[in-house]
């Protein structure tokens, strides 16, 4: 079986996200690598004999959207941090698509960061619909609650309380918000787009 394999992320010093948080939370995508292929190898154990199995399998099953949407976010979080802020220029195609979406680059900025302190545990994402050809926000309860069919995810913004209660505290959300959009490497984002509306 083709496992999964750990990228590794090179994260500079940050805007109020520590490096302590940023390695302990590197241990946990780590961690998600590892559980998603260890649920691969159990299942192809179990299938052996489906029948009885049946239950374990259906468990199983479940256990891996988990796992694997906790591995595929965290690699987009992480993956817009490196090298850098950056920002998102003003004649990009993803600034044109936001504001022919919302309006204004700012409006969708907004909504996105209400969106990222929905009460709970879970993930802001941005996504692409290839089907309509248009932009949304997300928001994910747990890895895999409420992801969109067939979308391609664009941008990823983690509200686990392990990204932020160590730097911020709980009361401090709203400002782990602020500084990650200060951190965020738009270059990474716009790729992300691109390689979305290639398809």
């Amino acid at each position: 079986m083709k496992k999964f394999t750990e990228a590794k992320f090179t994260i500079p010093d940050l805007k109020g996200i520590s490096k302590k948080t940023i390695e302990e939370h590197l241990k946990l995508y780590a961690g998600y690598v590892k559980h998603a292929n260890l649920i691969l190898e159990h299942i192809d154990e179990l299938a052996t004999d489906a029948e009885k199995y049946a239950y374990e399998l259906g468990e199983l099953q479940r256990r891996f959207s988990f796992e694997f949407n906790g591995m595929v976010n965290h690699e987009y979080y992480f993956e817009s941090l490196e090298s850098g802020s950056t920002p998102l220029a003003p004649t990009s195609s993803l600034r044109k698509a936001l504001e022919e979406t919302v309006g204004s680059f700012n409006a969708w900025l907004n909504r996105f960061k209400a969106i990222a302190l929905t009460r709970g545990i879970g993930w802001a994402l941005l996504v692409y619909d290839p089907l309509t050809k248009r932009l949304l926000n997300v928001w994910v309860d747990e890895q895999h609650l409420g992801q969109l069919n067939g979308c391609q995810t664009i941008l990823a913004l983690d509200m686990w309380e392990h990204s932020f209660v160590a730097d911020y505290q709980p009361s401090g959300k709203k400002q782990y918000v602020e500084d990650f959009f200060a951190n965020l490497n738009w270059n990474a984002i716009e790729k992300n787009f691109s390689r979305a509306t290639a398809k």
